[in-house]
């Protein structure tokens, strides 16, 4: 964690404050963990919606005629698949397979594209790609000027339909709307996006960043008759968690490859010569020597990152990468790296989490909350 005097602030730091939310350092930023519970909060966003500042995450424009090479070249995933209003998720490589940092990529036109990375990768990321762009696309910052926002749930589409003009429920998975012209709240400017990181229905909201307290605002007072509750870190973790997916520095760095991640399916080996192929094609040959596996706790106890995963009969087999208590499931949930060998990852199968007090676990496809 940074020291307070170091922290970055979002443009909706005000809010935070007005609101008495729980206030801690996270990738070089003072963020909400919390307002009222984080149980509270994780239970609005499933059953109603949820409204996240995550103004932390860093924006790239790429722009120009080499704009698609570069993107090509840097990330695992096809963007020859992308036209303009379609996003993908993917991930960009070392050469060695280790990931840099996961990452959303926008097409907005044939020559304009907005990569989405993580806020406490933002320097080493706009490093890597200034390094490892040999086709001299323009790169440019957008970081501090762009805010976004997160409105998670089953209500989200009902809160936000009054700011949009097109119809929402038209708007695809992985699709996004740009709103011109006083299309969406009178800005000049906005990505309406159909995404998240919660496993809901929900939207990502990017808005310039003098408007973002504008925005806040009025999804808030609009979404008040909806169950809508302003929502942290905290509740945003716990509800990745449940939905299986990966954070960065915990269940993927880059000391592990895409496939051991479960993240094959956005290496698109046959999509050109992007950094990393050659080494992600050997271990897609011979497969990953580890897995990530997700598991939910058959007896009393939270696993935590860094507890041993261990056979039933004690042997260490792994490591926890992530875990919490599923307000959902209420009992211990999370992911874990263990050998790629059905008699750990299947599903179903028993293992434990060791420590003082080792308690039972069972392997679980993702999602978490769901799986029976």
């Amino acid at each position: 964690m940074a020291e307070p005097n170091t922290l970055e602030y979002t443009p909706l730091h005000d809010a935070h404050i007005e609101l008495e939310a729980r206030m801690m350092g996270f990738g070089g930023f003072d963020m909400p963990v919390q307002y009222s519970s984080i149980i509270e909060e994780h239970r609005a966003v499933r059953e109603a919606a949820g409204l996240f500042d995550v103004s932390h995450m860093g924006e790239v424009e790429v722009s120009g005629p080499s704009a698609f090479d570069f993107v090509q070249h840097l990330v695992t995933n096809d963007a020859g698949k992308l036209y303009d209003g379609r996003a993908m998720y993917t991930v960009m490589c070392r050469e060695d397979g280790g990931i840099v940092d996961d990452l959303l990529v926008y097409r907005r036109s044939e020559e304009s594209y907005l990569l989405v990375i993580n806020a406490s990768n933002i320097q080493k990321d706009i490093s890597w790609m200034r390094a490892n762009n040999p086709m001299e696309a323009d790169l440019i910052d957008l970081s501090n000027d762009l805010a976004l926002l997160a409105l998670q749930g089953p209500k989200a589409f009902d809160i936000a339909q009054p700011f949009v003009d097109k119809p929402l429920d038209d708007l695809k998975f992985y699709h996004f709307l740009e709103a011109h012209d006083g299309a969406f709240m009178d800005l000049d400017t906005a990505i309406v996006s159909r995404t998240g990181y919660t496993g809901e229905k929900g939207l990502e909201l990017y808005v310039p960043a003098d408007d973002a307290r504008t925005v806040w605002d009025a999804l808030l007072e609009a979404g008040d008759a909806h169950g809508l509750k302003p929502a942290g870190l905290g509740a945003r973790d716990t509800l990745r968690l449940e939905a299986g997916y990966c954070l960065y520095g915990n269940d993927i760095t880059d000391e592990t490859n895409p496939y051991e991640a479960g993240l094959g399916w956005v290496v698109k080996l046959d999509a050109g010569d992007f950094i990393g192929r050659h080494t992600l094609q050997a271990i897609h040959t011979e497969g990953p020597a580890r897995k990530l596996i997700g598991f939910v706790a058959t007896e009393r106890g939270i696993p935590r990152h860094d507890y041993p995963i261990e056979t039933p009969d004690g042997e260490a087999i792994g490591v926890v990468t992530s875990g919490s208590q599923s307000p959902v499931l209420e009992t211990g949930i999370g992911l874990g790296y263990v050998p790629n060998d059905p008699q750990y990852t299947e599903a179903g199968t028993a293992l434990r989490i060791g420590g003082r007090r080792p308690f039972r676990i069972e392997v679980r496809k993702p999602p978490l909350h769901t799986s029976e």
